[in-house]
């Protein structure tokens, strides 16, 4: 196995490789051969991938979490070692073996474009549990452990607290968590009817019935949008945006 390097997103060097392997082989061989290739899904997406099946290549992308490695070389992880795994994995699958690896369907750029829309949600709600503990942390160093920032007279609440000893909240420290409450909203985002008036129920029933409230929720949500897309009404307080 030989290893070459190319430049990372120089696509033309890419297909400048693949040209010079086929040649060279054809030479050896006196034929043309295929190209196969196998890559292993991570943080590049799948645009690599398409761009070869375009050009015509076989590509495939594999799960690296499902190629079986050594347990004598757990520790070791360089790019000779890497290589061989994947082609080893290769020539399995190739040969019939499907149990070597697992193959992973790439997704298309309509399925990977809606995809954005449930991992936004749960970036976002990561971001919100992070500003709540940071808001609270800032406020357990001075004493003061009664404080939720979740609630809706969040800035009202800042301005009458106290610290531990009865001092009222330094300047500074007032001026931090009120920029942490500032991102904390854009998280929130609680600006449609029907979001009101899910948190104003919660709130009247202290959580007993959210569950119920949940159920009836779903059926608002799908009038809403029966209405938007049969007559194009737009849900008080919603906000479109162009697709």
């Amino acid at each position: 196995m030989s290893k070459h390097t190319v430049r990372s997103g120089d696509v033309a060097g890419l297909r400048t490789r693949f040209s010079q392997l086929k040649d060279k082989v054809q030479i050896r061989m006196g034929q043309v051969v295929p190209i196969i290739v196998i890559q292993e899904a991570g943080l590049d997406g799948f645009w690599i991938h398409r761009l070869l099946q375009d050009q015509g290549v076989e590509s495939h992308v594999v799960d690296p979490a499902s190629i079986a490695t050594s347990r004598r070389r757990r520790r070791a992880k360089t790019d000779k070692i890497d290589g061989e795994a994947l082609v080893r994995a290769l020539l399995a699958y190739k040969r019939g073996e499907p149990r070597v690896c697992a193959m992973v369907r790439a997704p298309t750029p309509y399925e990977e474009n809606r995809r954005r829309i449930c991992r936004e949600r749960k970036t976002l709600t990561a971001e919100r549990v992070e500003h709540v503990n940071r808001i609270k942390g800032l406020l357990f160093a001075q004493g003061i452990s009664d404080y939720e920032p979740l609630l809706r007279k969040r800035r009202e609440r800042l301005e009458e607290l106290r610290t531990g000893d009865g001092r009222p909240l330094p300047e500074h420290l007032k001026a931090q968590i009120g920029r942490e409450l500032d991102r904390l909203e854009l998280t929130l985002q609680p600006r449609s009817i029907l979001t009101l008036w899910f948190h104003q129920r919660v709130q009247l029933n202290a959580g007993r019935v959210r569950k119920v409230l949940i159920v009836a929720l779903a059926r608002k949500l799908l009038i809403a949008f029966w209405k938007y897309v049969t007559a194009g009404v737009v849900l008080e307080g919603a906000e479109t945006t162009a697709a």
